[in-house]
């Protein structure tokens, strides 16, 4: 039996700092927190440095290359919010500790023409090139215009394994695409009880406040972005706040949609050092659609969705290496986003389990988001002491997915 013990490490477990300790690691499991070293474990030195629960990436698009770029900055699990990682689709990655962990949306519901697909230029092919067959099963396109259809779909996505179901809520308008084909109420209404109905987690695209409060209406259980086109108001937090939803406000994706690149983070020789000249340029570009936009708005909402007690989930919206969807990188902006959480004002404890207890708890991922006794050895050892510097994060000492070391 292998087993590891890190020791000499302060240990953040995921909700509280439970000071300097002995983490014992056991065939891809946490066997023990505290007590001795067994004789025949490997010790790995921890001091000087905090032992997290591996981060969670709450909303990207991703594929094997993205998942490998992720783990490299100890993000060892992805929530993919539209793409083709359902549970039949996905078994080689989860026994793969190179890679980061996965559970998809599959694709989400949208009418025709609508979200995302004002995003691409004209001719682009997401997906393996012409000819190619896609391994795994081909994915479900859940077009919806009508109550009866999206109902009708719910069944369908649960079969071909998605994990939680998404719901496209967006008119264009942020993307520069006003008059875009959109969910009506009805229809989202008609989804969201019938995935309930399931059993089903429920999550929405709501980058305005109007598709926000159909969303809460429609009596969803998450939101996938946070609104991005006004200030917030005292009624609009209420709502969110009396609803019970969990928001994952991307704050990356939204600086981005107004022009700001990742270029800061991307100028960070630890992030430098591990980002191919695809993947630089990305983060270096933006999408820039709603440069109107204003960041210190985005911000301020994220500090009052906190104070009023709303759970935060850290994301990015990570997709593919292309300038076009830019300003955003996998695994080095789940850092950036738990910086922009502090720069709201959250403090760096609150921003740590945005990214591991509090997303493994709303996704029902019951193994992993703490260092628990019995979970998965999914963990993060950094430099320093990211509860009171968050960047700390990302001086990143070693990475392990189910106990296994990443090898760097």
């Amino acid at each position: 039996m292998s087993m590891t013990a890190i020791t000499g490490a302060q240990v953040f477990d995921g909700e509280k700092t439970l000071g300097v300790t002995t983490v014992l690691v056991e065939d891809g499991r946490i066997a023990r927190i505290g007590g001795d070293v067994p004789e025949n474990a490997e010790t790995v030195d921890g001091g000087g440095a905090t032992l997290l629960p591996g981060l969670i990436d709450a909303h990207v698009h991703t594929g094997r290359e993205p998942l490998a770029l992720a783990l490299q900055f100890g993000v060892t699990t992805e929530l993919e919010m539209q793409g083709l990682h359902t549970r039949g689709n996905r078994g080689d990655i989860s026994e793969d500790d190179s890679l980061a962990d996965v559970r998809s949306a599959g694709f989400g519901i949208t009418p025709p023409g609508g979200h995302p697909s004002e995003l691409f230029p004209e001719g682009f092919r997401p997906g393996p090139p012409p000819g190619v067959k896609p391994a795994g099963q081909p994915p479900l396109i859940p077009l919806s215009t009508t109550p009866e259809e999206a109902v009708a779909f719910i069944p369908q996505l649960i079969e071909r394994g998605s994990d939680y179901i998404k719901f496209m809520v967006d008119d264009g308008s942020v993307e520069g695409h006003p008059g875009l084909p959109m969910l009506d109420q009805a229809t989202l209404n008609a989804g969201v009880a019938e995935a309930r109905r399931h059993g089903m987690l429920t999550v929405a695209h709501t980058l305005t406040v109007d598709a926000t409060r159909m969303a809460i209406e429609a009596g969803i259980d998450g939101l996938a972005h946070l609104f991005m086109d006004r200030p917030h108001t005292d009624e609009i937090i209420e709502m969110v706040r009396d609803s019970g939803v969990f928001v994952v406000p991307c704050v990356v994706l939204n600086a981005s949609m107004m022009g700001i690149t990742g270029g800061d983070i991307a100028d960070d020789p630890r992030v430098a050092s591990r980002l191919d000249a695809a993947w630089d340029t990305t983060l270096r570009s933006s999408y820039g659609h709603y440069p109107q936009g204003e960041i210190d708005d985005v911000l301020a909402t994220v500090k009052a969705l906190s104070d009023a007690g709303v759970d935060l989930l850290a994301g990015t919206d990570a997709a593919m290496p292309l300038p076009f969807l830019g300003g955003i990188a996998h695994g080095a902006s789940v850092h950036h986003e738990l910086q922009y959480l502090v720069r709201a004002g959250l403090d760096p404890v609150q921003a740590l389990r945005a990214a591991t207890s509090v997303p493994a708890r709303h996704f029902a991922l019951d193994d992993r988001g703490r260092i628990t006794e019995g979970l998965r050895a999914d963990l993060l050892l950094v430099d320093g002491d990211p509860t009171t510097t968050i960047s700390d994060t990302l001086n990143t000492r070693a990475v392990w997915r189910r106990g296994t070391r990443l090898a760097t």
